[in-house]
């Protein structure tokens, strides 16, 4: 039975800090690998996205990213993984007879969902960014020795040059992946590794995609621009900013909120998602997600429809249900442990997020040398990886615990 204390969500920071500590050695070493294999990956990708053979290298340009984010996928549940020793929920699983699962079976079981939450809550940005910045600072003189020399430069372009025609068929290779290593996975069959082929392939899949969609955009925007639909939309649109009382100032406030709403709510139950798979309790599927709320109700009158019904609702609601389903199904396990544990899991989150920013601040001017010109960029990368993997170390203690403490709190309040 654990103390009262240790199940306050008031003392979150300080179990988190506890956790930090205990296991700071391989939450460091984890961190370091996958960036530096997230690193190695990028570059290589840089090199490979000039010179001859342009399509052909583009091909293999986007599959080195795929590899990137799988790199991110394994880095972050490696990171949680190594955690769950010091965790009172895995502990007394452990004291019932529960296997101790290995990191192979975390990391099939993650990928899919993880892939889900990367691919629609924008979290690709940072890699695509990531990419760019360095194609471009490899040769900073490139953009300048191009233009004096009358060449196309393509620094930055690697991710966005594919042929349409190329993009489509390494789209359709993509699909087959996604498709067979799904069904494997699905049916629980061997091998084991189906589920992270299966999101290789997904992910792959969209972002040959995406290329061939900006390509074709980008080939096409004249013609986009003149069809009657899109006529008729900003027409539609016009008119009610016109006609309707206060149209263009909820949007505008709209616009502003809803950008902190995403980084101060629903990143912050993307990571724990991730958290609460690598921890084995986790409902991916809508049915378990509402069980004993007013919900189930509805979904039990849907069962009662026709299967063409079903079948519509299915695919209607299927992109809602991928975005939201994991996000709801982390705030119910949350707040499952309290109101107050979900908010303090919320403030704790965003004050390392900005602490973070002024780490690097605060790191970046002491190691400035009293003004030295240009000694920057030669202190930067390392202040940068320093600041940037001591929050994220935190970051992970702390979903661990937020994921522990629910779990714990639900334990001891089960009859």
């Amino acid at each position: 039975m654990a103390r009262d204390w240790e199940l306050s969500p008031y003392a979150l920071p300080l179990r988190a800090l506890s956790v930090w500590g205990r296991c700071l050695l391989p939450l460091v070493i984890w961190y370091a690998g996958g960036h530096a294999v997230r690193y190695a990956l990028l570059y290589v990708s840089t090199v490979l996205s000039h010179g001859s053979w342009y399509q052909a290298r583009l091909v293999l340009v986007m599959f080195l990213f795929t590899l990137v984010v799988m790199t991110s996928l394994a880095t972050t549940v490696g990171m949680l993984h190594s955690v769950r020793g010091a965790l009172a929920e895995i502990r007394a699983r452990r004291s019932e007879g529960a296997p101790d699962e290995g990191i192979l079976g975390a990391l099939n079981r993650t990928a899919l969902v993880f892939a889900g939450i990367y691919l629609t809550w924008g979290l690709l940005i940072q890699d695509v960014d990531a990419f760019a910045q360095l194609d471009v600072f490899r040769e900073p003189d490139k953009v300048f020795t191009d233009a004096l020399f009358n060449h196309e430069n393509t620094q930055g372009l690697g991710l966005v040059s594919l042929d349409v025609k190329v993009s489509l068929i390494a789209m359709a290779v993509a699909y087959v992946v996604r498709w067979i290593f799904g069904r494997i996975h699905d049916q629980g069959r061997a091998p084991r590794v189906s589920g992270m082929l299966a999101t290789f392939g997904e992910l792959a899949f969209t972002f040959y995609g995406l290329n061939a969609t900006l390509r074709w955009g980008n080939e096409k925007t004249d013609w986009i621009g003149g069809r009657t639909v899109v006529a008729a939309y900003h027409d539609w649109m016009a008119d009610a900013k016109a006609g309707i009382p206060g149209w263009e100032a909820f949007w505008s406030f709209v616009g502003e909120v809803w950008p902190h709403v995403i980084q101060a709510v629903v990143f912050p139950l993307a990571w724990l998602t991730v958290a609460v798979l690598v921890f084995g309790a986790y409902a991916d599927d809508t049915k378990t997600t509402i069980r004993g709320t007013p919900l189930e109700v509805v979904a039990v009158r849907m069962n009662e429809t026709h299967s063409l019904t079903r079948s519509a609702l299915a695919r209607f609601t299927g992109g809602w249900t991928s975005r939201w389903v994991p996000l709801l199904n982390s705030l119910r396990l949350t707040v499952r442990g309290g109101f107050v544990l979900f908010g303090m899991f919320v403030l704790c989150y965003m004050l390392l997020q900005v602490g973070g920013d002024y780490l690097t601040r605060a790191g970046r001017y002491l190691g400035d040398g009293d003004g030295q010109p240009y000694l920057w960029m030669v202190t930067g990368p390392p202040v940068g990886f320093l600041s940037d993997m001591v929050i994220t170390t935190l970051t992970m203690a702390l979903l661990a615990t937020t994921f522990d403490l629910a779990a714990t709190r639900t334990r001891e309040q089960a009859p």
